[in-house]
């Protein structure tokens, strides 16, 4: 242990871990060394004492990968003790009797229960994860992608390089998405199944070129779902941002549009996804800017397909917003973006999947996913993660005090969800005023319906 009111050594010290608790006593935000610390604590078998220095370490960096497995390993217990020397190896699970650590933590119970949770399928809405397989990794930030410069012909490469990237199809299906039953039946009819189907496509003439918006509260998975469908089409992807589009100089931005939807022609099947169309095309009867107006009708020039010799068949256009009303209605005019799909927050099934995913690591005991399910009604993707992030803090900050390790209970959890406040709330009081008010042409009934059935009308 180490901190003002803690002896710098103890008697199972050696004299490497006694300099290092002297060194972290005087810099006590330095977390690769007090990780350091820890290691070298639990491969002596000490365990509690390098879940404490562990524990402070997170404190000062929660989102540390290295600290978050290093405590993991030190509440589950594992192989650290088997490689350290003889005079070192001390019990990793200490009973009531003397030892190192805290005593009277029952280390045997807390192994058979630190995957209380069973592994998740691969699945997750809201913010997409950065590690599991399943889940495509976070995309860099615009200003890093690497990008060609542009073809004085506009055709959006040079030297034969693309200037844009396009990601190949991908393992992500929309089984792997838990619920939205009514959003994946609107995507069979719409795109799935006349691709699975050629000559009852052929027979029907229908094209395999469209658009469809998806909107709904922030948080709720519409990026992910986007990479789910290309993944069912077997298509490449590409992922265009709003920096990825708008340019300070006169005309760049549309030639950054041309550039996008030459290079997914050029790579069909390809799924085009646009995010936050709301910002890229707002209504121009708001835009006083000039080029902004122009970045607009180069869309609806790119959505047409009529900027080049070939059409848009086999270019999917996929678009997501989270303020549908103050889009364009050009842009969703038929053939364009003329499908519109509402994706709300997760439905129970979805709620206990996410909530799997999010608790897979952590050290969990007597957690029942499905009451937790149903205390959290009209929570987002986004939200769920938070509220295990939040019982993962209670549970650390206990364990500091207390000079033990504990397990995320359910406590902890139901307490979570209490403090944490849907953040679909704020969309729905706007949303509610448009499906009341501004639903011409029933664009807005399936919203309208959901709210009723929530009662919020």
């Amino acid at each position: 242990m180490t901190g003002d009111d803690t002896p710098f050594d103890t008697p199972f010290d050696t004299p490497l871990t006694a300099s290092l608790r002297r060194a972290v006593a005087a810099a006590p935000d330095d977390v690769p060394l007090r990780l350091h610390l820890a290691r070298l604590l639990l491969d002596a078998g000490r365990g509690p004492e390098a879940v404490v220095e562990v524990a402070a370490a997170l404190q000062r960096a929660p989102e540390d990968r290295e600290a978050r497995a290093l405590m993991t390993e030190a509440v589950g217990g594992g192989p650290a003790t088997r490689d350290a020397p003889e005079d070192q190896r001390r019990s990793p699970r200490p009973g009531p009797g003397p030892g190192p650590g805290p005593a009277g933590f029952d280390w045997a119970r807390a192994e058979s229960e630190v995957r209380d949770v069973s592994p998740p399928p691969p699945f997750v809405t809201g913010p997409e994860p950065t590690s599991p397989p399943a889940v495509p990794p976070a995309d860099p930030p615009p200003h890093q992608r690497p990008r060609a410069p542009l073809a004085a012909d506009g055709s959006g490469d040079a030297g034969d390089v693309p200037a844009w990237d396009v990601e190949p199809a991908g393992e992500l299906r929309l089984a792997d998405v838990g619920g939205m039953r009514a959003v994946k039946e609107r995507l069979e009819a719409a795109f799935l199944a006349p691709l699975r189907n050629p000559e009852l496509r052929r027979l029907f003439h229908k094209s395999l070129r469209g658009g469809l918006l998806l909107y709904g509260p922030p948080g709720c998975g519409k990026t992910f779902l986007a990479r789910a469908v290309a993944g069912e089409l077997g298509a490449r992807f590409i992922n265009v941002a709003i920096n990825d589009v708008l340019d300070m100089w006169a005309g760049s931005s549309e030639r950054n549009l041309n550039g996008i939807f030459t290079t997914a022609r050029r790579h069909a099947p390809c799924v085009v996804f646009l995010d936050e169309l709301d910002a890229l095309g707002g209504k121009r009867s708001r835009i006083h800017h000039g080029p902004m107006r122009n970045t607009v009708n180069q869309l609806l020039t790119e959505l047409d397909g009529v900027s080049s010799a070939s059409d848009n068949e086999g270019v999917f256009v996929l678009a997501a917003t989270n303020s549908p009303w103050d889009v364009d209605a050009a842009l969703r005019r038929p053939g364009r973006l003329d499908r519109t799909l509402l994706v709300l927050p997760p439905d129970e099934e979805a709620r206990e999947t996410i909530l799997r995913y999010h608790l897979r690591d952590r050290p969990v005991a007597g957690v029942d996913l499905g009451r937790l399910a149903r205390r959290t009604d009209g929570f987002s993707g986004a939200d769920l993660a938070h509220v295990c992030e939040t019982a993962a803090e209670h549970a650390l900050l206990d364990s500091v005090r207390d000079g033990r390790p504990r397990m995320i209970g359910m406590p902890d959890l139901l307490a979570s969800a209490r403090e944490v406040r849907p953040s679909t709330d704020a969309w729905f009081a706007t949303a509610r005023n448009v499906a009341l008010f501004s639903n011409e042409g029933g664009t807005y009934d399936e919203l309208l319906a959901y709210l009723k059935r929530r009662k919020l009308v």
